[in-house]
């Protein structure tokens, strides 16, 4: 039996993760800073790049975290600031089941890796 697929497989796991995590940092700090002056919203966009990355099958771990961090489109208000306090919370709700999503894949990944090195008992 070949573990080449899993490793893949939970190597991209691990990508998403680092991913999601970096996204999490960034909409915190954007949260942390919703009232100071002139600061400008960040976002995190991993997804297309680990996609084409598998897509072109250049993608074997060297990148650990295939992401990008950059400015949001979100309209600046008076002060200088564009963090969208709304937009934030909803992101972050969204990438806390991302990241249960992933981590049980990468958890059922880990089950999956054992029974076969157990022989399947």
């Amino acid at each position: 039996m070949s573990f080449g697929v899993s490793s893949d497989v939970t190597l991209t796991l691990h990508t998403a993760l680092n991913g999601l995590t970096q996204r999490q940092d960034v909409i915190s700090d954007d949260i942390a800073n919703v009232d100071t002056p002139n600061f400008r919203a960040q976002s995190v966009d991993f997804e297309s790049s680990l996609q084409q990355a598998i897509s072109d099958g250049e993608f074997d771990g060297s990148d650990s975290v295939v992401t990008t961090s950059t400015d949001t489109q979100t309209p600046v208000g008076a002060n200088g600031n564009n963090v969208d306090l709304r937009k934030e919370t909803m992101a972050m709700i969204q990438t806390q089941y991302s990241y249960q999503m992933v981590g049980r894949a990468l958890s059922d990944q880990y089950s999956l890796l054992k029974t076969a090195a157990a022989g399947g008992a």
